[in-house]
């Protein structure tokens, strides 16, 4: 352990990807690879440990992210909210700006639960499906029914503020993500030099080897994991509300 460095920032300095075993060892006097009895298992401990309280104690210590990164992950929430009520307050739908936004929204909910059928968050690292087009399916789905909302609201001004907000506050988000990828996972820096980032290439990447069976499958399992039928019955109920919205301002 680097010397100074008590308690979980202690723990942290020693865990690397490839060598989890001081980890899973740690004050039980059992070899760790006969306890547990698989080299993969120990990886997916360390790599859930490097995130749930490394990536924790490295914001708090200032290390590997900006300021604004660490603010941006703490407000897009309440943001969000803030957002919403703009949203309904200056919104002026329309029977025809709702039916071109429609399929701009179904779009990205697709997007979202095509995507969500695949990733396995923090336990591999997703090259198939969406993520053979773009590293942040989940976000670019989110994108699309964020601005499909704007165009459903009337207003080319709550699109503009959209499009501010995600760059001010979700890219930075993706870039801090793509740290703890490129750390915890050594084939990212192949996997971003052949996936864009965001926009989405036309034709699918392909790769050599390694993919687990069953990993370039669409999983019900993992969609009902993820719940994101969430975001349909969300933009269902959004929907709705517009159409009380432009029905009160008759």
């Amino acid at each position: 352990m680097s010397p100074g460095l008590k308690g979980p920032l202690a723990i942290c300095s020693v865990i690397s990807p490839g060598v989890p075993l001081r980890l899973a060892g740690q004050n039980t006097g059992v070899s760790p690879r006969a306890a547990l009895g698989r080299d993969d298992a120990l990886e997916a401990l360390s790599r859930i440990y490097r995130f749930g309280v490394c990536e924790n104690v490295g914001m708090a210590s200032g290390e590997g992210r900006s300021e604004w990164q660490r603010i941006a992950r703490r407000i897009r929430v309440p943001l969000g909210f803030v957002t919403a009520i703009v949203f309904f307050v200056f919104a002026r739908p329309t029977p025809r700006w709702m039916l071109v936004s429609l399929p701009v929204v179904l779009a990205g909910l697709w997007l979202r639960g095509y995507a969500a059928g695949y990733v396995k968050k923090n336990a591999e690292l997703t090259r198939t499906g969406p993520y053979a087009h773009t590293r942040n399916p989940l976000y670019l789905g989110s994108m699309l029914i964020a601005f499909g909302f704007a165009l459903a609201a009337g207003r080319v001004w709550l699109g503009v503020l959209l499009v501010g907000l995600f760059l001010a506050i979700y890219w930075p988000t993706i870039l801090s993500e793509e740290a703890f990828l490129r750390g915890a996972f050594p084939d990212f820096e192949a996997y971003a030099a052949a996936v864009p980032r965001l926009l989405p290439r036309l034709t699918a990447a392909r790769f050599g080897g390694g993919l687990e069976v069953g990993a370039g499958r669409f999983s019900q399992e993992r969609y009902r994991h993820h719940r994101e039928y969430n975001a349909l019955m969300g933009a269902t109920a959004l929907y709705l509300a517009l159409l009380l919205r432009m029905w009160w301002a008759r």
